[in-house]
């Protein structure tokens, strides 16, 4: 069973009705939900379709993975009747042409709250050890999916407390009352919030991405890689990149035993010269409350990074050049404002993070190199796309 938290219980309905965000639009419900053609599969099967070599993501055993579940968990993602004022959906954040990222400095709520944080791409998250910024507790897509729906700190999706509404909504939907069915035969009223968590993060398990020319290159295609591409790979491994970008997701947080390196401090701050980060957004220091924890946030992965632009936690770095400046200094210097500091100085800073010289051959050739880890058939795959269009 699913263990909700304890900030989820039912509380009096949101009342207002909310304008609609900049990045609502993405996610939408048909103008008639029954006008829609019925899903005809095998509700039991599913088949990994992964390239040679590579393993099947970890499911819960008490969700397993199947072809109705994860077309459901599909229209679930894309579908703005999940959100508050109806406009808004986990698409909304999660946009497939960038890499299931939202190209915005920071990501925007259902009700127009503005998270602290960037949206972070879905690229094979479903190998990730933990899910968000700094929440090394949150270990799984069921449970992370309980944040941006009931959340209250940010509001995102606005659902906390109109469980009960989103359970009628759904149920009037003649396409969702034959999946649930479907996915979850057996149960007699399948239509529940915990099947609705269940069925997204089946669906959120699918969004991978293997056939970037990185993936090519790797499987014997001495040609899916440009001489610029295989140079900054070089750069790439010998610039001590890979201490933190490791693994077949050029993430530590990917790989088994090493959770505890997968977050850090990149200097991107050093306000005043005192280590300090902007407020809401201190990193792992604001769930354990040590100061060495300051500003450590969880590397991503770069696969399809050219796409989840812009970049750092709170999408303050607009270029991946600007980001490869900011690494090469070994940090990032801001010279006026209120967050003005030297993050190469910051005494929180990761030890991993050396300044390393940069002449602009060897940032093009780097550049390169980033830019072949970006997989075009995974932004256009249409069985990840939106299936209410």
């Amino acid at each position: 069973m699913i263990q909700w938290p304890r900030w989820i219980p039912v509380v009096a309905r949101l009342a207002s009705v909310f304008l609609l965000s900049a990045c609502g639009r993405d996610g939408a419900a048909p103008t008639d939900p029954d006008d829609v053609t019925q899903w005809s599969g095998d509700p039991a099967a599913f088949r990994w379709n992964l390239p040679a070599g590579v393993s099947a993501p970890v499911v819960p055993r008490d969700n397993p993975m199947s072809d109705a579940k994860v077309e459901l968990g599909r229209r679930l993602f894309y579908d703005t009747r999940l959100s508050v004022n109806g406009a808004f959906s986990c698409a909304s954040c999660h946009r497939q042409e960038f890499a299931f990222a939202d190209a915005k400095n920071l990501s925007v709520g259902a009700t127009g709250e503005v998270h602290p944080r960037n949206s972070i791409g879905l690229s094979n998250a479903a190998y990730q050890l933990s899910f968000g910024w700094a929440a090394p507790s949150t270990n799984s897509f069921e449970l992370h999916a309980l944040i941006p729906m009931f959340g209250d700190a940010p509001i995102e999706m606005g659902l906390k407390g109109r469980e009960s509404q989103v359970v009628s909504d759904l149920q009037g939907v003649a396409l969702y009352r034959q999946l649930f069915a479907v996915a979850y035969a057996g149960e007699s009223s399948p239509i529940r919030i915990e099947n609705v968590v269940r069925s997204i993060a089946a669906f959120q398990r699918t969004i991978l991405s293997f056939n970037a020319p990185i993936d090519r290159y790797r499987r014997g295609d001495a040609a899916a890689l440009s001489a610029a591409a295989v140079r900054g790979m070089a750069l790439f491994e010998s610039r001590g990149c890979t201490q933190c970008h490791a693994g077949a997701d050029f993430t530590l947080a990917t790989v088994p035993g090493r959770a505890a390196e997968a977050f850090a401090n990149t200097g991107l701050y050093n306000i005043g010269g005192t280590g300090t980060y902007p407020a809401r957004n201190r990193g792992l220091m604001e769930v354990t409350g040590s100061a060495m924890d300051m500003g450590r946030m969880k590397i991503p992965s770069l696969r399809n990074v050219a796409l989840t632009f812009p970049y750092g936690h709170d999408g303050s770095v607009g270029s991946l050049d600007a980001m490869l400046e900011n690494y090469a200094r070994g940090g990032r210097l801001m010279q006026t404002g209120p967050n003005a500091g030297d993050g190469r100085d910051n005494p929180y800073k990761d030890s991993r993070l050396r300044a390393f010289a940069l002449p602009p051959g060897d940032k093009a050739d780097l550049l390169a190199f980033l830019q072949a880890l970006t997989d075009s058939a995974f932004v256009t795959n249409t069985t990840l796309a939106n299936p209410w269009r």
